[in-house]
């Protein structure tokens, strides 16, 4: 299936020295504008968010997506069909 992500935070907490609550904040809004938009293939919704938090290195706080739909196969030839519409008594 494909996926086009429509919204995502990113948990990026981390407790080490020299990282503050702003360097979060930060990395948290440049990385969620940088995921929106895009498009995955995954199996399903739990795959698409494994998929992501591997792509980016960061847990996934919370996530929103639409399903992209495959297109109906079009036939390679247009059919022509003879159909009488004239009512017969």
């Amino acid at each position: 299936m494909q996926f086009q992500i429509t919204d995502i935070q990113f948990d990026c907490y981390l407790d080490e020295e020299g990282w503050n609550e702003s360097d979060q904040i930060c990395t948290e809004e440049k990385l969620s504008e940088e995921y929106i938009g895009t498009f995955w293939d995954a199996d399903d919704a739990d795959d698409l968010i494994e998929e992501i938090s591997c792509a980016s290195g960061w847990c996934i706080k919370s996530i929103d997506y639409r399903i992209i739909l495959d297109d109906i196969d079009m036939p390679e030839h247009e059919v022509e069909f003879d159909i009488d519409y004239t009512t017969q008594s």
